[in-house]
């Protein structure tokens, strides 16, 4: 290369005397882990991976310990188990790696190649990832964040161990699939005494709701689900179990305008025609698929998806300003599979940073079939909003204490759905045992006891196989009972103490009750 000669005409290339490697230093990890993942983004990102890795369940499991066996009651640790296809040493050395994957296949999820350890360290000291294949034992490797950053050194977990924690999932791993384990969980240590049940309560519900919106259309596929669980670290008991629940952004029932929703077309320089279909939620509507999601305000807009995968829920993207008119728009984009320059997705998968050719697009973007514009659809989204407040139809139903632990999901869901929430309350929670009562008292005669002051409601094991057909029970057994329930009890639960009027009530139902199930059961034996 000959020497650079100085010149008053501009260089269009930068003149260079050689190279040299610049290798990152351990304090790299530092940064890493200070990406500003929220817990929910982060535990979503390790399940994109398993989704990846061809998976078809993931659980996320709570590590207790109870404090049955001495000490306090805790939360020590986090997992995320799949059944997928599962890596062997080599590709966990690459999935442990910092940008270790350099290519993805069409469809998939992954992106950066950073997520696994950005989203892991930035709320655990410590994480390990086990895994194996059809082809190769269990093997694992595990990041201490105060050793990466001083020399990028990463362990090589002791085999037999990798193959005992394998074991103890099997029933979900089989002959494949990864554990990712989280130790030192930051969050967890601030818990202080007495409160970790309403942190978890606190904690299942933002997670269930992030993952439900956010991989909605997974969820919604035949033979793939999430579950939650709280496990007994010591005992392996299952304290709680969730499925989480497909929450569809554009989920209601009949639109709020007829002719919606309509597909518009947006010519976007540099990419082409991008798809936009638009949506107009009926008004008022009580769905937690539209209030209980996050501020409508923040909630109108566009909804990004990249395979399939929801990486922006809401927001103009700087296309306009949200106002309150507009609560009732939202739009659904499938991004571009092939990179491009205008849609650049974060690091997080949270949100999409756009280029003002998309602007310029929206400008233009129409219905092929009648040429109807995205101008005009927003003006109609903001009418309809409009027409609605000017109405005082609306029937207002009783706010009511939500349901808890013990209830299923979907019938959860409903609740929700049908009945507004009262903020600041602690969860109705459902469970079976043996009732405590006071002496001359025949448990027999009950069919529950209430605990006003826990919020809980406790069945009596003794007629548990009475709704559950001869099945072994779970958590959110007997979906039928605790509905019922839940209604009746709910205005009780509301008051601060219970007056002598509403012990009869309890009396009442548990007498009515308890003749029906014994009605029930004797029919079952004839």
């Amino acid at each position: 290369m000959p020497p650079y000669q100085p010149s008053a005409d501009w260089q269009f290339d930068v003149p260079t005397t050689g190279s040299k490697q610049l290798r990152p230093t351990a304090r790299s990890f530092e940064s890493l882990a200070h990406q500003g993942y929220g817990f929910e983004a982060a535990i979503a990102d390790l399940v994109d991976n398993s989704i990846d890795a061809g998976a078809r369940s993931v659980v996320v499991s709570f590590l207790r310990d109870t404090g049955d066996r001495g000490g306090r009651d805790r939360l020590v640790g986090l997992l995320v188990i799949d059944d997928g296809q599962g890596m062997d040493e080599a590709g966990l050395d690459t999935a442990m790696t910092v940008g270790g994957r350099e290519t993805y296949a069409p469809g998939a999820l992954g992106h950066f190649g950073a997520g696994l350890k950005a989203a892991s360290l930035s709320h655990a000291d410590a994480l390990t990832v086990i895994s194996r294949t059809k082809r190769s034992p269990s093997a694992g490797r595990r990041w201490l964040t105060a050793r990466a950053q001083t020399d990028f050194t990463c362990d090589i977990v002791d085999a037999a161990y990798c193959q005992s924690l394998v074991d103890r999932y099997d029933g979900i791993i089989g002959w494949h699939g990864t554990i990712v384990r989280w130790d030192q969980v930051r969050t967890f240590d601030t818990i202080t005494a007495g409160q970790t049940d309403r942190y978890l309560d606190d904690a299942i519900e933002r997670l269930e709701t992030h993952l439900g919106l956010h991989l909605h259309r997974f969820l919604a596929r035949e033979g793939f689900h999430i579950d939650i669980v709280v496990e007994d670290v010591h005992t392996r008991e299952e304290l709680d179990h969730r499925g989480v629940e497909p929450i569809d952004p554009f989920g209601y029932r009949i639109p709020g305008r007829p002719g919606y929703p309509r597909t518009y077309t947006a010519p976007v320089e540099g990419v082409g025609d991008v798809g936009l279909t638009a949506h107009i939620w009926p008004p008022k509507s009580p769905l937690v698929a539209y209030r209980g999601i996050g501020p409508l305000a923040e909630r109108q807009g566009f909804y990004l998806y990249r395979n399939d995968r929801l990486v922006q829920a809401g927001g103009w993207n700087d296309t306009r300003s949200a106002e309150g008119h507009l609560a009732l728009a939202r739009i659904a984009v499938d991004l571009p599979p092939e990179p491009n320059d205008v849609f650049s997705l974060t690091v997080k998968k949270d949100g999409v940073q756009v280029t003002p050719a998309f602007a310029r697009g929206l400008e233009q973007a129409a219905d092929p079939a009648d040429g109807h514009t995205f101008t005009e659809y927003v003006r109609e989204a903001e009418t309809t909003y409009r027409d609605a407040a000017k109405r005082r139809t609306e029937v207002k139903r009783t706010a009511v204490i939500p349901p808890g632990k013990g209830i299923d999901p979907k019938l959860k869901r409903t609740l929700r759905d049908e009945l507004p929430q009262l903020d600041g309350h602690d969860p109705i929670a459902f469970s079976w045992a043996r009732l405590d009562v006071p002496a001359g008292v025949d448990p027999a005669e009950l069919l529950f006891t209430i605990d006003h002051k826990e919020r809980r409601v406790v069945l009596n094991k003794d007629y548990r196989h009475a709704f559950n057909g001869g099945r072994r029970g779970g958590s959110n057994d007997a979906p039928v009972l605790k509905s019922l329930l839940y209604l009746m009890l709910n205005e009780i639960f509301q008051k601060e103490r219970v007056w002598a009027n509403q012990t009869d009530k309890v009396a009442l139902w548990n007498s009515v009750l308890v003749t029906a199930v014994r009605a029930e059961l004797d029919r079952a034996d004839d």
